[in-house]
C-alpha cells in the first residue's frame, strides 16, 4: 500500500529538459566569460597598496578617480569606506616604487585639489602573497568538493554524490561567471562567500536527498521520477522559508553593509538563488539520469546465523 499521496505533488521533473538547457547555457556562458574577461582580481590576490583617506566633507568619488587617472594611477579603485567622508583607495603595484611611496604620491595628488585630505591608514599586499592566496583559494574549493563527494557517497549513494558535486560545481561556476561578466572585484571576502554558498547549497541538497531515500523506502510501485517530485514537493516549504529568511539578512548587508562587504553580499545573494535552483533541478536530475533506483537505497538484509537450519526445520 502506498503510504504517501501524490495528489499534491508538484511535477518538477516535467521541466527537466528546459532546466538542463538553461543550466548548460549558464555554465557555458560563465566559462566563456571567465576565459575571455577572467576575474577582476582584488588587491588581496594581485598585490598592491591600499590607503584609507579622510575628507572634511562628503567625498566626490568621480572627482577622486579623475584626479588619480590624470596622474599615473589609471587603474585605481576608489570607493566609500564607512561613511561618505571616508574613502578607500586601492593602487596597483609599480616597479621600482616602494609601497609607502606609492601611497604618499596618491595623497599628494589628492591634496593638490583639497588641502583637508588626510591619510588615516595604509596597507600593502605583495604580488607573491596574492599568487599564494589565489592558489590556496582554488585548492580550498577543490578539496571542499572532494570531501563532499566522499561524504555523500558514504551517507547515500554514488549517484547522489555525483549529483551533489555537479550541482555545487554548477553554482560556483555561475557565481564566478556573474563576477566576470559584471567585472565585479573578486577579493577574499567574495571567496569566503563562494565557500559559504557551497555549504548552503549542500545543506539544501542533503535535505532533498534524505527525503528521497525516505520515500523510496515508504512508497511502493511508483516511478523514480514521481518519488523525486514527491520529495521535492515535501521539502519545498522548508526550502522557500530558509532561502527567504536568509535573503532578507543578505539584502540588509547588500544595501546598508557598506562597500567593504558589498561583494560578499552580492555573491551570497546570487549564490543562494542559484543554489536553491540547483538543489531542485541539477542535483536530483543528475541522480535521475544516472539511474538511481529504490534498490540502491534500500538497507542491506543481513541473514542471521543459523537461518538456513531454521528454514529446514
Amino acid at each position: 500500500m502506498q503510504l504517501l499521496s501524490l495528489k499534491s505533488t508538484v511535477k518538477f521533473m516535467n521541466l527537466k529538459l528546459p532546466a538542463a538547457i538553461l543550466s548548460i547555457l549558464m555554465v557555458m556562458g560563465s566559462l566563456v566569460s571567465l576565459g575571455i574577461n577572467q576575474l577582476n582580481w582584488g588587491l588581496d590576490f594581485t598585490g598592491g597598496t591600499q590607503i584609507e583617506v579622510g575628507y572634511p566633507q562628503a567625498a566626490n568619488l568621480e572627482n577622486i578617480r579623475a584626479q588619480l587617472e590624470q596622474s599615473e594611477f589609471r587603474e585605481a579603485v576608489v570607493q566609500n569606506f564607512g561613511s561618505s567622508k571616508d574613502v578607500l583607495i586601492r593602487l596597483a603595484s609599480q616597479e621600482g616604487v616602494k609601497p609607502s611611496e606609492l601611497g604618499d604620491k596618491a595623497i599628494a595628488i589628492l591634496q593638490q585639489a583639497d588641502n583637508g585630505v588626510v591619510m588615516r591608514g595604509s596597507s600593502y599586499v605583495s604580488a607573491s602573497v596574492g599568487e599564494e592566496l589565489t592558489e590556496q583559494g582554488g585548492l580550498a574549493m577543490l578539496v571542499c568538493l572532494l570531501c563532499i563527494l566522499i561524504y555523500v557517497t558514504m551517507r547515500f549513494e554514488w549517484r547522489f554524490a555525483l549529483g551533489s558535486v555537479v550541482a555545487l560545481a554548477h553554482d560556483v561556476i555561475i557565481t564566478l561567471g556573474l563576477f566576470s561578466i559584471l567585472k565585479l572585484e573578486f577579493d577574499l571576502t567574495v571567496l569566503a562567500a563562494v565557500l559559504a554558498v557551497i555549504g548552503y547549497s549542500l545543506n539544501d541538497t542533503i535535505v532533498v536527498f534524505d527525503r528521497i531515500r525516505e520515500n523510496f523506502r515508504k512508497i511502493r510501485d511508483t516511478e523514480v521520477e514521481d518519488i523525486i517530485n514527491q520529495s521535492l514537493s515535501q521539502t519545498l516549504n522548508r526550502t522557500v522559508i530558509t532561502s527567504f529568511t536568509t535573503i532578507l539578512v543578505v539584502l540588509a548587508l547588500f544595501f546598508i553593509g557598506g562597500a567593504t562587504i558589498h561583494g560578499f553580499a552580492t555573491a551570497l545573494l546570487f549564490g543562494i538563488g542559484i543554489g536553491t535552483y540547483s538543489s531542485i533541478y541539477v542535483a536530483s536530475l543528475v541522480a535521475l539520469k544516472l539511474g538511481v533506483s529504490r534498490e540502491d537505497l534500500m538497507p542491506a538484509v543481513i541473514e542471521k546465523e543459523g537461518a538456513d537450519q531454521d528454514a529446514l526445520i
